[in-house]
């Protein structure tokens, strides 16, 4: 199998560093080798949302496909008590973005964020 080399970016608004907490030891468990970068302090982007974000970017290897990974970052939001509703009122609980996969950029407008270039100096 191929080990793949990706990079993720996540962030919450409500209770933020509980919920960043319990995102990393979740992802400790799934990705042993996964090493992530300071935490940061982030204005809101986009309508709608109020409250400043914290925001972390992972770097991290895996075997498993870019939809594998995407399921299981969308599965640790609903477990940490994100739905669907939540956006309409301007709440992110947790939310987890896979942003490269192997040398592919999945989302490439998330990739000119300041806070993420920032970010990603750790890494590279």
């Amino acid at each position: 199998m191929d080990e793949h080399h990706c990079l993720l970016c996540m962030g919450s608004n409500t209770n933020r560093h509980a919920q960043l907490s319990v995102a990393r030891e979740a992802l400790r468990a799934t990705f042993p080798d996964i090493h992530f970068g300071e935490m940061m302090e982030t204005e809101a982007v986009g309508s709608g949302f109020h409250s400043p974000f914290s925001n972390q970017l992972a770097k991290f290897s895996t075997t498993l496909s870019p939809d594998s990974v995407h399921y299981l970052f969308k599965e640790l939001e609903r477990r940490c008590g994100r739905i669907p509703e939540d956006k309409d009122q301007g709440v992110v609980k947790l939310d987890i973005d896979l942003l490269v996969f192997d040398k592919k950029i999945l989302k490439p407008e998330d990739m000119e964020r300041e806070y993420i270039r920032r970010g990603m100096s750790v890494f590279f």
